[in-house]
């Protein structure tokens, strides 16, 4: 009978993950930013300027076929990590995954570059903006694919995907 009882007990939700829990599994990890999903406060933010410092220490030794790679791999992984700390979390889409934001930074300042500093900044307030407000394609993907399991896991990723997009768009039609 006791065996029963714990079977039935759900491990609690995790609303802020710890360093404990950052270590205790690969995919919490990457999913969280390497900690920096770990911030208290924005961790969005937070994770979209450690992707910002990671992609400017890693771009002298990249070509734009490696960032392909990197970019595509990082995607796949993700979708992976970002599915198990969700359910691990038992949160959905908690704002401490910050994985999607990492993979979907990185996207907009490969295809930005080459641009300086302002030019990265722009890139930076619009994504975090389009990120942030979730309107439009951001809504209808958070919308669509909210949950646990691969579709949940890739939900996660893809309103990142279409404010990278968004942002890009903006880019675009101000340069042209």
């Amino acid at each position: 009978m006791p065996e029963t009882l714990a079977a039935d007990v759900s491990p609690p939700v995790v609303h802020r993950p710890d360093l404990k829990f950052l270590l205790a599994h690969p995919a919490h990890f990457i999913a969280l930013g390497a900690g920096s999903g770990l911030s208290r406060a924005a961790p969005g933010t937070v994770g979209t300027l450690w992707a910002w410092a990671a992609f400017v220490l890693l771009q002298p030794l990249m070509t734009d076929l490696r960032w392909a790679a990197l970019i595509g791999a990082a995607t796949l992984v993700g979708w992976w990590a970002c599915t198990v700390t969700a359910r691990h979390m038992r949160i959905a889409d908690s704002g401490h995954i910050v994985w999607d934001e990492v993979v979907a930074f990185w996207l907009v300042l490969w295809l930005v570059m080459p641009t300086g500093f302002w030019g990265q900044l722009v890139a930076f307030a619009l994504f975090r903006l389009f990120d942030a407000v979730k309107i439009g394609p951001m809504a209808w993907a958070d919308r669509t694919f909210k949950g646990f399991g691969p579709r949940g896991g890739f939900g996660i990723l893809l309103d990142d995907f279409a404010a990278a997009l968004c942002t890009l768009l903006v880019i675009a039609l101000w340069k042209y």
